[in-house]
């Protein structure tokens, strides 16, 4: 009996012990969080008074702990490390947190890009922006591409051939050479003489997005050619660099990243997050032979919207966002209505932009809407599996929501035709360069797929007689 009481009191003393030790644990990382995020509030309170600084933990104590929240105080932590101190805490959710620790660990500073090429070439995908209610911040990448190549030359050049290639502009104002301009001066150099030469699949000045493409191509061919790299993780400098540019991210994130990007500033930068996108969706626009100049679009806007509007346009984008993220389908109609942008630009602008909605539900699609600032409507359909060519058309509704747009459009004496595509997963890419990226025994399946056939060989051999 004492000895099974004694190893009933040493249990008990050992859980007192445990629970002590974790309610410590929690109480010193709680007042390292509570201490970093008073801070801000305390030095403010001083008023002209410089901000004062985070207080720092004391490393005598501190160095005993066998853990830490990474990046709480970047100096402690180093500091800590080389106490040895290890045990990081990271929770899963800190991915960025998660990707310093990994480059930090690496120690090397990395060479692999700071090469300057001598050609590139990209491809951009067109996107639709806003989708209803999402103005400025919600878009998505449209499975429309247009391909650049820049090249060093003798003389500066703009060759564009393709949609819009009698109304691109062929001189520096040129967005494609605006998003160059910016990358070089982001890697501190100056632009040398160029030639562009576009293929541009992307219908011009429609509401797809073709400028944001444009500045996307020219900013990473920039950076291939001067052979510069940026961080994304925990600053997205792409972004800002294209943002800075656009003013707003709902066309320039999805170019980048594809897919649907959310995008707002949380007051020091850009952010975006992706949002699902459901299997099986089509994308059905109708395309006005009338280009739709977005700065004419917001003119007809009020600078100002009562409180029911903006409730209504909350409601509404919350609405959507949950609906891809659930794969709700019939709710998508909802989610897409506006009171912001939508009504305004369809009174003053496009007579067809309602009924074409309208009669796209009445088609049997998922959803219809504005595709940016137009006059291209945007239509959203279900039902499309593997390739659609090898699949009955009446498991699908684009053809039928096709010809109801067009229908419209014939009432309303719109001139235009139907596009049918799909959402693209993937964003901009560096297609073809010039030296390629692949070395040694690493090859990048682009630099095989995407040169001409006699450098691939030459390479090839090359490659096969270094192993």
């Amino acid at each position: 009996m004492s000895g099974s009481g004694g190893s009933s009191s040493g249990n008990s003393n050992n859980t007192v012990l445990l629970a002590a030790a974790a309610a410590a644990a929690a109480s010193s990382i709680a007042t390292l969080l509570l201490t970093r995020r008073r801070a801000p509030a305390a030095a403010s309170s001083a008023a002209g008074d410089e901000a004062a600084p985070s207080p720092r933990p004391d490393l005598s104590s501190a160095a005993k702990r066998t853990s830490f929240i990474v990046n709480d105080f970047p100096d402690e932590e180093r500091a800590l490390r080389a106490a040895g101190a290890d045990g990081v805490i990271v929770f899963p959710h800190n991915h960025e947190e998660k990707m310093r620790m990994r480059i930090a660990a690496r120690m090397a500073v990395e060479e692999e890009n700071v090469t300057p090429r001598r050609s590139v070439t990209v491809r951009v995908p067109g996107t639709s922006a806003n989708m209803g209610p999402g103005y400025d911040c919600l878009g998505m990448a449209v499975d429309l591409w247009s391909e650049i190549t820049v090249e060093r030359a003798d003389k500066f050049e703009i060759l564009p051939t393709g949609e819009g290639a009698s109304e691109m502009p062929r001189d520096a104002s040129n967005f494609m050479c605006v998003g160059l301009a910016a990358a070089f001066a982001a890697a501190g150099k100056d632009v040398p003489t160029l030639r562009y030469k576009v293929a541009n699949r992307i219908p011009y000045a429609r509401g797809l997005g073709s400028s944001s493409a444009a500045i996307i191509a020219g900013i990473i061919a920039g950076l291939v050619l001067a052979g510069h790299t940026l961080p994304c993780w925990g600053s997205e400098a792409l972004l800002q660099i294209a943002a800075e540019i656009e003013g707003h991210p709902d066309n320039v994130a999805p170019v980048i990243y594809g897919g649907i990007q959310l995008g707002i500033h949380n007051g020091k930068r850009w952010v975006t997050e992706r949002i699902p996108t459901p299997p099986g969706l089509q994308m059905v626009m109708f395309i006005p032979d009338s280009i739709g100049k977005t700065s004419t679009a917001r003119g007809v806007l009020a600078p100002d919207v009562t409180r029911g509007d903006a409730a209504f346009n909350i409601g509404r984008a919350a609405f959507l966002v949950n609906a891809l993220c659930q794969g709700n389908l019939d709710n998508l109609r909802f989610g897409v209505e506006d009171r912001l942008h939508q009504p305004q630009r369809g009174a003053a602008l496009y007579p067809h932009l309602y009924p074409m909605i309208e009669a796209a539900h009445s088609a049997g699609a998922s959803c219809a809407y504005l595709s940016g600032a137009g006059p291209t409507v945007m239509a959203i359909t279900s039902g499309a599996s593997g390739d659609i060519f090898t699949q009955r058309e009446k498991e699908r509704t684009d053809q039928t929501v096709a010809k109801a747009l067009l229908a419209v459009a014939e009432v309303y004496g719109v001139k235009g035709k139907v596009i049918v595509s799909q959402v693209s997963h993937e964003g901009a890419q560096v297609v073809r360069v010039d030296p390629p990226f692949s070395k040694d025994n690493i090859l990048y399946s682009r630099d095989l797929a995407g040169c001409d056939p006699r450098h691939v060989s030459v390479f090839c051999a090359e490659l096969q007689h270094s192993l």
